[in-house]
């Protein structure tokens, strides 16, 4: 049972929600005013405010930051029968979670409730990082699984050495950061470290980009410019996505790798280069070369050493990490201070597949604690796929029947059981996972007969609603 107080001048307004967030075993306590919810605030403390803008004396948005100062974890639902973008923004921003207008949507209302309340219970187990001040910086790499300590071992051997390094993996995995990671432990740290994107530019752009230009030497060449070669002179130069370059930019390629020299678009002297060259490609080289789409010679003289990132489905164990990293560094990023994720959230990331690799989850973190308005992570800051795991697991039941065995009614009737279940009859949680109205689910609970396992008469509980 939770403690809701309704803080509304609207007093058969407030009687009505009071009976009915009762009939959900809710505490509830109305007051007329301001100063008064602060009374009750005081003594009752609250685990949600629902608190309505407009009021004679002191208006909710004046009064919220008086709630949150007496109670700073304490959940705010704004509720104005006015359309007011500009109240809407302050409200949020000093610390409302949700803003609902007037006549108020009783669905819309629960649905909200029922959120902020499991998010509350969620808390209650909460990862907190080992060692939130060491945030790490951009560069950092971790990780404790064997693969990564086994890259980590190859790094150490090869950095030293001028070898040639292959890197491949799914994008997203951090094949630039094994790079740096090579060129700091490397003969040169304090050279330049250039980095050449070989699919972002157009064959002749790219050419002028890694080898440069004369004045004239193509039409809006107006000026000699130094290519990447000549500028990691010293240090390390970059090659991210090497499986895209043309047959013609890979014999230049080849040529710079042979005999340490390259020319310059409409120059007559070649120069020469000591900048150690570092490659990476998500795709197949060796299957590029049996396409006869890449050389075999410069294919065996990219991968000299090769050093392969799995990727994030495949090590697992290293999620705590780089959580911690991420965190420490997207906080000290975007000035907030983000330490805690629910148990729910850490579930979600253990059973999500991460298509998008390490980028993925530091996006997702980055848009989560941008939206946060706590110190804590929870299940519905994430986006949609990682919300829907719980409900995948439901799917994946062993007794799941193939799809191709059921007619659509058998599917939505096993489906919507099967939901309701797994939120133990919740039907607030179970309308944000299937998506619809509370009237909605009630039709489908009596369309298709389902009945809890504790035998409570459903007709007469969706009565008091």
């Amino acid at each position: 049972m939770s403690k809701i107080l309704i803080v509304d001048d609207d007093k058969a307004s407030c009687l009505t929600l009071q009976f009915h967030l009762r009939s959900q075993d809710h505490d509830v306590e109305i007051a007329g005013s301001v100063d008064e919810g602060l009374a009750i605030t005081g003594t009752q403390h609250p685990d949600l405010i629902i608190l309505d803008i407009r009021m004679p004396g002191r208006s909710g948005l004046e009064g919220l930051q008086d709630f949150k100062k007496l109670l700073p974890n304490v959940h705010v639902i704004m509720i104005t029968a006015f359309h007011d973008m500009d109240s809407t923004i302050e409200a949020m921003q000093q610390g409302a979670e949700d803003y609902i207008h007037k006549p108020i949507d009783i669905d819309e209302l629960d649905t909200s409730i029922t959120r902020l309340l499991t998010t509350t219970k969620d808390t209650e187990n909460l990862f907190i990082p080992t060692n939130p001040e060491n945030i790490g910086d951009i560069l950092s790499m971790v990780g404790r699984s064997r693969a990564m300590k086994e890259i980590f071992k190859t790094i150490g051997l090869v950095a030293k050495s001028p070898a040639t390094v292959l890197i491949t993996g799914e994008s997203g995995t951090g094949k630039e950061l094994v790079a740096r990671a090579i060129h700091r432990s490397g003969q040169n740290p304090s050279g330049p470290f250039v980095a050449v994107n070989c699919a972002a530019l157009v064959e002749t752009l790219l050419e002028s980009d890694m080898f440069g230009h004369e004045k004239g030497a193509f039409t809006g060449a107006v000026v000699r410019q130094e290519g990447k070669f000549s500028l990691a002179r010293g240090g390390t130069i970059f090659l991210d996505e090497v499986g895209e370059l043309s047959l013609g930019m890979q014999a230049k390629l080849l040529r710079v790798l042979q005999y340490k020299e390259f020319t310059a678009l409409g120059a007559e002297k070649s120069q020469t280069t000591d900048a150690r060259v570092i490659t990476a490609t998500n795709v197949d080289l060796a299957e590029k070369v049996s396409e006869k789409a890449f050389r075999e010679d410069l294919y065996y003289r990219l991968q000299v050493v090769n050093i392969h990132l799995p990727p994030l489905r495949e090590r697992k164990e290293d999620l705590m990490d780089l959580i911690q990293t991420l965190l420490g560094r997207i906080n000290k990023e975007l000035h907030r201070n983000v330490t805690h994720i629910t148990k729910e959230v850490l579930e979600a990331f253990e059973h999500y597949e991460w298509p998008g690799n390490v980028r993925e989850l530091e996006n997702i973190l980055m848009k989560s604690i941008a939206l946060s308005q706590g110190d804590s992570l929870t299940r519905d800051q994430l986006p949609e796929p990682l919300r829907a795991e719980k409900l995948r697991n439901i799917c994946h039941h062993r007794d799941y029947k193939p799809l191709t065995e059921q007619s659509l009614e058998d599917i939505e009737r096993v489906h919507v059981k099967r939901v309701l279940e797994a939120t133990g009859w919740h039907k607030g949680q179970a309308c944000e996972i299937l998506g619809v109205s509370r009237p909605r689910l009630r039709r489908l609970i009596r369309q298709y007969g389902l009945i809890p396992h504790h035998d409570i008469d459903i007709d007469s509980e969706m009565n008091e609603y």
